[in-house]
């Protein structure tokens, strides 16, 4: 596997210098800022990147002020007891994407939201307090107790939300199995250990974030 400083250097090759690589990484929000965001912020955020799967985010992003306003502003605890009857009043409501399995989903994950504010500490301190050097398990714990946030679903909601993150796009995963850090799917729990200990060695090398070395490694593949 190669050294961070040495795929920084084929990314910087391709991309017109070190600077112009690192400069395009997104910023990453210190942990009191991230607990402070409300917990309708992070429903809003999940339900952005549910109705965007498969549908253009020109289309989402020109729907948004109708689709808040139909989830009565994401507020976790209203939205989460919703009954099926407001299911079907949804289906029919021109503001929102009428998917059932997505409405569905974007209630069931306000209650998830709710029981982890009930908890104790809240949904946004436990996003805030989870480690960077555990950032897979943070995605597992998404993915097993939320809804349609497998993917990268949940980790694009992260980074959205400033949260430090890796994503695995497809240039990301190649550079990874360039390196002989992954081989097969990346979903595998084997794959998943071994990629969080790659970005963790890139991470203490370097003292980058994870949204750096993330992007760093997209900019090192391709032609040109």
């Amino acid at each position: 596997m190669r050294s961070f400083d040495e795929i920084l250097a084929i990314a910087a090759a391709r991309k017109g210098g070190a600077e112009a690589v690192l400069a395009g990484a997104m910023p990453v929000k210190p942990a009191a800022e991230l607990a402070a965001i409300p917990s309708a912020d992070w429903l809003a955020q999940m339900a952005r990147g549910i109705f965007q799967a498969g549908i253009s985010w020109q289309v989402i992003e020109a729907k948004w002020p109708g689709i808040t306003e139909a989830f009565e502003g994401f507020a976790p605890g209203p939205l989460s007891v919703k009954d099926d009857d407001w299911l079907e009043d949804m289906l029919a409501d021109r503001r929102v994407i009428r998917s059932g399995p997505k409405i569905v989903a974007i209630r069931d994950n306000a209650a998830f939201i709710r029981r982890v504010d009930e908890e104790g500490g809240g949904f946004a301190r436990r996003i805030a307090d989870w480690p960077a050097e555990d950032f897979a398990g943070l995605i597992a714990w998404l993915t097993e107790n939320g809804s349609r946030l497998g993917g990268n679903t949940g980790p694009y909601m992260l980074r959205a939300m400033g949260k430090e993150s890796y994503l695995l796009s497809r240039d990301v995963l190649a550079r990874l199995v360039e390196e002989g850090v992954m081989t097969g799917t990346p979903g595998s729990k084997k794959a998943q250990v071994a990629i969080q200990a790659a970005f963790n060695q890139w991470r203490a090398e370097s003292g980058q974030s994870l949204n750096v070395i993330s992007r760093v490694l997209a900019q090192s593949i391709g032609q040109g």
